[in-house]
């Protein structure tokens, strides 16, 4: 009941801050699965997303947020936990050493490169200890397990808030988690205005019109390859911005 009713302040205080317009340009709002991926310039935009959403969407649309920010006070763990739902993701985890026998790709957003083992005799190698290699968490783990349990999500392709007017360079992320669930729809959205409320480094908001703009829907087509695919989707985000 708490969390409801906190919910319901959140929302009024984002509004009033922001107006939290949603524009439904290329898709209506609609209960089905959906990864809602976006531009990021402010820690608050997945509450403007949140906010711009249907009550009925709200209930079943979980934010990705990074824990070392948003976990990192007893009051932020629980808005994130109890009023939005948020799927926590880490940043910069400490890699982990791990011996194994045979070569190993590190879990990351991005394609990580071979690893190159030193040239060592054979004779040299009998008897040693595999070498180690670093091992972190994957950070898709915590987003895949919330899309098999049924929810949509919403997620930042950059990674990192960016300064200029346009998304920086797409991660993998989105591609990976498009090609592991091709039924769910990916709506591309366009967040306007909202660096001026809580700027990078800023902690106090200041009250400007905002909105959401969502896109027309679109998917990994047969044979796509993984950059082509991101940059596509980049610029169907891009594009909104004019709508």
């Amino acid at each position: 009941m708490l969390a409801k009713l906190m919910g319901w302040m959140l929302l009024g205080v984002v509004r009033l801050l922001t107006g939290a317009q949603a524009r439904w340009y290329g898709c209506p709002p609609k209960a089905e699965q959906r990864i809602y991926f976006a531009n990021h310039q402010s820690h608050i935009d997945l509450v403007m997303i949140w906010a711009a959403l249907p009550e009925e969407l709200r209930s079943i649309t979980r934010p990705i947020a990074a824990r070392d920010y948003w976990a990192n006070t007893p009051f932020k763990r629980w808005i994130t936990t109890e009023v939005f739902n948020a799927v926590y993701v880490e940043r910069g985890a400490a890699p982990v050493a791990k011996p194994v026998a045979a070569e190993r790709v590190e879990p990351s957003m991005e394609p990580a490169a071979p690893v190159q083992l030193p040239l060592v005799p054979p004779e040299a190698m009998a008897g040693a200890a595999p070498p180690a290699v670093p091992e972190g968490p994957d950070p898709l783990a915590p987003l895949i397990e919330a899309l098999t349990s049924g929810d949509s999500i919403i997620i930042f392709p950059e990674g990192t808030r960016g300064h200029l007017g346009e998304p920086q360079k797409f991660k993998s992320g989105l591609y990976t988690l498009a090609t592991l669930f091709p039924d769910v729809v990916l709506v591309p959205a366009w967040i306007d205005n909202i660096q001026r409320v809580m700027p990078k480094g800023e902690v106090v908001p200041v009250p400007i019109l905002c909105s959401v703009t969502f896109g027309a829907p679109l998917r990994v087509e047969p044979g796509e390859e993984r950059r082509p695919f991101l940059d596509r989707a980049r610029a169907a985000v891009i594009a909104l911005r004019d709508v």
